[in-house]
């Protein structure tokens, strides 16, 4: 072999320990965009929003970083060692910093701009770098090292976008994640160092072992500390003690009862579901108008707490109830969970009751039609992205194809006080697919003015056909009180109908909630 060959075989091994550290700190960028998307889903909503914000301020800022490694490029092997301490620290405690602005200063936004524009600038100083570094270890031309370098890179997050819902979110959460791949990326840092900084002399070698040990031990003390600190910025979201917190796959579930025992609520993702002082009020005034006249077989669409199935089984002659919920964990929760079956009375574990996990809209393209002579759809308010196509013209026309001869859709629609325009935006949704409605609202305490659209294919009369048991709140009068909306809360002009193309709903919900 000639003295070229050897040294170009030599150098392959450490060419491709560098593009693995390409495809590692991909990774790493990659997760800190969930960890900051995910984290600002779950506090604030809109879905949307967040991922655009992140994005732009993430993208921008890692152009910017690209410029600003210049004066870098002298010394490669240190500058790329202390930006992964840099992005190890920032990133690493990006997720409880977020959550400690959200808990504790009301500034979730800045400080999330802050942080995706801080971990951008850093991981775009890292291309650069990384491309002078695989040049010293063999000089090619510079287009072939860009293509394995963006190989790489791509491969990464595609790597960190695949983990990240299916492993790293589930097992870790988000706290945790950030801060395990904060020492991911001190790992790249590590490898640089040990692979090409032979030349280095022994007392920048002795601070950048210091350094490299610094940030490791913060990022370990704040995992040791992470648990407790999480406990006690979720509490300090909530008026009661919490009873029962649980992250799943959709959302975040969160029991509170109050310190003499008497009101138990649940928050989905920080929003209030129920107390229950007052649910009763709701659910009596969402089911029992749907259920007046033929019911056999009857459909809930959301409401996995089984409050509204419980109202539904009071009538003897419904002999099939379909309850079709998103999350399996909050199905679960109400059946085993003491809590809420004394409170649901155990209606999920009644034998007309057939549950079904799957998306409500997803699980309507395939239903049956004409199957069912009662729909009843209780979702979360419409708040976000993802949650606009239940209250779309689209899903409503599904819900018309299931729906038998005579049958009766009735839907949760908000508090048309509040949020006026997205409370009429759901009966125009419904015009939108054909469907005839009627309009009512009661008062629920939790909530205030609170509002339901009843309808079919012919509109629909606002009356009680009383189950056996006698209601705690509703009767014939209050529900002929319950049709009359004051000259402030009538429907205002215009198309507000809400689409799958234009979810309109979504911007007159925030509009609405603006100053509350």
């Amino acid at each position: 072999m000639t003295v070229a060959v050897v040294v170009a075989l030599a150098q392959r091994p450490a060419r491709a320990v560098l593009l693995g550290t390409v495809l590692l700190v991909a990774v790493c960028g990659f997760i800190y965009e969930l960890v900051i998307v995910a984290m600002g889903t779950y506090l604030l909503g809109n879905s949307i929003e967040q991922v655009s914000l992140v994005l732009a301020a993430f993208v921008s800022s890692m152009g910017a970083g690209s410029l600003l490694s210049r004066p870098l490029m002298g010394r490669p092997v240190v500058s790329f060692a202390l930006v992964e301490c840099l992005v190890a620290l920032i990133g690493g405690l990006s997720a409880i910093g977020l959550y400690a602005a959200f808990a504790y200063l009301d500034l979730y936004q800045p400080v999330m701009l802050l942080f995706a524009a801080s971990i951008g600038l850093l991981v775009g100083c890292e291309i650069p770098l990384l491309v002078v570094l695989l040049q010293r270890v063999r000089r090619q031309e510079t287009g072939t090292s860009v293509a394995e370098l963006l190989a790489a890179d791509y491969l990464g997050a595609v790597v960190g976008g695949v983990s990240f819902p299916l492993l790293l979110l589930p097992f870790l959460g988000q706290i945790d994640t950030a801060l395990a791949v904060g020492a991911l990326n001190l790992g790249a840092g590590v490898v640089v160092v040990w692979l090409l900084g032979g030349d280095l002399s022994a007392r920048t070698r002795r601070w950048l072992g210091v350094a490299f040990a610094a940030v490791l031990a913060v990022l370990g003390a704040t995992a040791a500390l992470a648990d407790r600190f999480e406990v006690d910025a979720r509490q300090a979201l909530y008026d009661d003690p919490i009873v029962l917190s649980e992250r799943t796959r959709y959302q975040e579930i969160v029991l509170t009862r109050s310190l003499a025992g008497g009101d138990l609520r649940l928050f989905l993702n920080g929003d209030l579901q129920f107390s229950s002082k007052d649910e009763y009020r709701y659910h009596e005034a969402l089911v029992h108008p749907a259920m007046a006249g033929s019911r056999s077989r009857v459909l809930v669409l959301g409401g996995g707490d089984g409050l509204a199935m419980r109202e539904v089984l009071r009538y003897p002659d419904v002999r099939e109830a379909v309850q079709v919920e998103l999350d399996p964990r909050m199905l679960r929760l109400a059946r085993e969970d003491e809590r809420l079956r004394a409170l649901n009375g155990d209606s999920l574990r009644d034998r007309r009751v057939r549950t079904v996990t799957r998306d409500a809209f997803a699980w309507l393209r395939t239903a049956p039609a004409h199957a069912f002579d009662v729909v009843i759809a209780d979702f979360p308010d419409p708040d976000d992205a993802a949650l606009a196509k239940l209250y779309s013209v689209e899903l409503y026309g599904l819900v018309r194809r299931a729906l038998a001869p005579g049958g009766r859709l009735v839907v949760q629609s908000g508090s048309p006080y509040f949020a006026q325009k997205a409370y009429w935006s759901i009966a125009a949704s419904l015009e939108g697919a054909g469907l005839a409605v009627t309009s009512y609202h009661v008062d629920v305490p939790s909530f205030g003015d609170w509002g339901f659209h009843l309808a079919g294919t012919a509109r629909p009369a606002l009356t009680l056909d009383p189950p056996p048991r006698p209601l705690r709140f509703l009767d014939g009068p209050t529900l002929r009180a319950a049709a009359v909306f004051g000259r402030d809360r009538r429907r205002p002009p215009g198309d507000l109908r809400s689409t799958l193309d234009k979810p309109r709903i979504v911007a007159y919900a925030r509009e609405g909630y603006r100053d509350y």
